[in-house]
């Protein structure tokens, strides 16, 4: 049913409104337009976090599980996001969400609806109307996000498709500039663009804000493996919590960001030694918990606690990634038999270990 038709009518039935979208001429060019699908990754957060907001460094890795985006022309704007329980829905005459939207979905839909004004407003012709799906199913498990990106997975990938559907032509960095932008304004100003910069460009990164990312290599005697540590958490409500201590208690708050920065400054370094790298692991998990005791944001959790001793005992290394709360752990060791004895600990403690590659290729038509 077309915005503002009858509960009765039926698509490209007899009423007014659908009659005139079925004998509306096809707008000029679309003969040669096709389906357009982009894909971006999910990412993880190795190092760095919070302190990135600050201006240090971060060390961060696409994964290989992805956002897709398909955008196909039409003669009317209509949105599938099946993922987040959005059948369809029909959008008004420039793709905007219809007014009587219900708050919650709106708020759910805020991301997609800033991606679509950002491109519509860099395209000469505005682009559309197009028909737009989303699939973020990889990124979530039994329903709940698993920390990955998912987010900024989907802004990547929407800015890329919408952009191409449109033809405007972005080069990686206008790609990351303007899926940032569109992102950060969803989020209230919040986030530091690691976690686009990671989908767009993919691979494993040094980010550090106002800067062209770095391309690191992964080494070979190294393992990750990600966490299961709960149902998700909102990284604007931990960062938030965090922001708030820094509002009330400055000094401290100064004190426990200089910690974590000097840290972070030394990741992409610690790279080139397995032994410094997992001693580095190991200190910003102590530093971050230290934040956490003050700011009482619920970055690290008990759950968090049990499993750094898990690895511990298991020869390796745990800390939290991204914001903290209930998205996932990341566990480290080295490779080999080490990796396998720290993966069935974990398993035998409860954990449930996701299988996920480093290194995943960026945002891709």
């Amino acid at each position: 049913m077309r915005p503002g038709c009858t509960p009765h009518c039926r698509p490209w039935a007899a009423c007014s409104r659908c009659a005139r979208a079925r004998s509306a001429p096809t707008p000029t060019g679309w003969t040669d337009v096709t389906a357009i699908t982009s894909s971006a990754p999910g990412k993880l957060f190795l190092l760095g976090e919070y302190a990135v907001l600050h201006g240090a460094p971060a060390l961060l890795a696409a994964v290989d599980r992805r956002v897709t985006v398909t955008v196909v022309p039409a003669l009317s704007w209509r949105l599938h996001a099946q993922s987040i329980g959005i059948q369809h829905l029909d959008l008004d005459d420039e793709g905007q969400l219809p007014a009587a939207l219900n708050a919650q979905t709106r708020s759910t839909l805020r991301l997609f609806d800033t991606v679509r004004a950002a491109v519509r407003a860099r395209a000469r012709a505005g682009g559309g109307p197009f028909e737009i799906s989303i699939d973020s199913a990889e990124l979530s498990r039994d329903g709940h996000k698993l920390g990955l990106g998912s987010s900024a997975a989907v802004a990547s990938a929407l800015t890329a498709a919408l952009a191409t559907a449109s033809r405007l032509h972005l080069d990686r960095a206008a790609l990351f500039t303007l899926a940032q932008s569109a992102h950060r304004a969803a989020q209230n100003g919040t986030g530091s663009g690691g976690d686009v910069a990671a989908s767009v460009y993919g691979g494993l990164l040094s980010y550090a804000v106002g800067a062209t990312p770095v391309p690191l290599q992964w080494p070979n005697d190294l393992t990750m493996l990600a966490v299961v540590t709960g149902e998700g958490s909102v990284t604007t409500d931990l960062v938030g919590r965090v922001n708030d201590f820094g509002a009330e208690h400055p000094l401290q708050h100064a004190q426990d960001v200089a910690r974590l920065t000097r840290l972070a400054h030394t990741a992409q370094s610690a790279l080139a030694d397995r032994a410094e790298f997992l001693r580095l692991i190991d200190d910003y998990f102590t530093a971050l918990a230290r934040l956490d005791s003050h700011a009482e944001a619920g970055i690290v959790t008990a759950r968090h606690r049990e499993l750094r001793v898990v690895a511990q005992r298991a020869g390796g290394v745990f800390k939290t990634s991204g914001a903290g709360g209930g998205d996932v752990g990341l566990a480290f060791s080295a490779s080999g038999l080490a990796a396998e004895r720290l993966a069935a600990a974990l398993t035998d403690a409860g954990a449930s270990v996701v299988p996920l590659v480093l290194g995943a290729e960026g945002t891709k038509s």
